[in-house]
């Protein structure tokens, strides 16, 4: 009997290797069910989460918009020059003003009782204007580069602005009315117009001017234009231009009122607001 069982044995575990051999015509036992591990979520209805356990807001995204005014181009007009006084030949040759007029290169400006200068107070509110914009991308022009030279004409500041395809042309000019109470600001555009952007664009960004300042604070001139604004045939920077221009006269610098905002940074940074925030405006309209 052991014998036999013995004989048996290896006939067995020949028939066990034989099985396990033949996975692809015999289906193999099914292998043990995975564990699978699930990730339950509570609906809002079923759990109110605690003030701890909400997350924060996204962070805005880096990628954002361009401003709107971005790539745009802008040519600022300080008036005047620091060495306009001291050239007197040069400042007063005749250039051509449009209109068939002929006018001085430039004049040196006036100035507060004081002595504070016009030309410092349009280069300090250019530079202030300037800055703002081209942190925004826009591209800006000066027509002059400094407050130590002479000039330049206007018939080549009109040249500046046209020659830079701009978008917009602000000339910022103070005025020096010694009328009694004179004071106030005003914006002056050519007319009539010469050419279509001394037209409809020159006469929105005027408004566009004489509205923001408005806006900020300041008084409309109760002594030159109506409302703000005035049309001007003998201005030869807005004559020649061919790009969308207007000129803004700040206020009267012998106005005591009106002399002491000018002097100060602080009076000059509010100007240079308004007045960016306008272009600002124009740009996008």
């Amino acid at each position: 009997m052991v014998a036999v069982r013995r004989a048996i044995a290896p006939l067995l575990l020949a028939g066990a290797l034989l099985l396990t051999g033949c996975e692809e015509d015999t289906p193999a036992a099914p292998a043990p069910a995975p564990v699978v591990t699930r990730t339950v979520t509570p609906t809002p209805a079923t759990v109110t989460p605690s003030p701890s356990s909400v997350a924060p807001p996204a962070p805005p995204s880096s990628a954002a918009a361009p401003p709107v005014a971005a790539g745009k181009v802008v040519v600022l007009d300080p008036g005047h020059n620091g060495g306009n006084g001291s050239h007197a030949a040069e400042i007063n040759r005749l250039v051509p003003a449009g209109r068939g007029q002929t006018k001085p290169c430039n004049t040196t400006g006036t100035s507060t009782n004081a002595g504070y200068p016009e030309h410092a107070f349009t280069w300090d509110v250019a530079q202030r204007v300037g800055n703002a914009l081209a942190a925004k991308g826009i591209r800006v022009v000066y027509t002059r580069q400094n407050d130590t030279g002479v000039g330049p004409c206007v018939d080549k500041r009109a040249a500046i602005g046209n020659d830079a395809n701009a978008d917009a042309v602000v000339s910022i000019h103070a005025d020096g009315s010694n009328s009694p109470g004179a004071n106030g600001f005003h914006v002056a555009y050519s007319s009539p117009p010469l050419n279509a952007a001394q037209g409809a664009p020159s006469t929105r960004l005027a408004q566009t001017l004489r509205d923001t300042l408005r806006t900020g604070g300041f008084s409309t001139s109760n002594y030159i234009g109506g409302n703000g604004l005035s049309a001007r045939a003998d201005l030869g920077g807005l004559n020649l231009s061919t790009r969308p221009i207007a000129l803004v006269e700040c206020g009267n610098m012998r106005n005591a009122a009106e002399a002491a905002r000018m002097s100060s940074a602080e009076g000059r940074q509010q100007f240079a607001a308004s007045i960016t925030a306008a272009i600002e405006a124009y740009l996008a309209g």
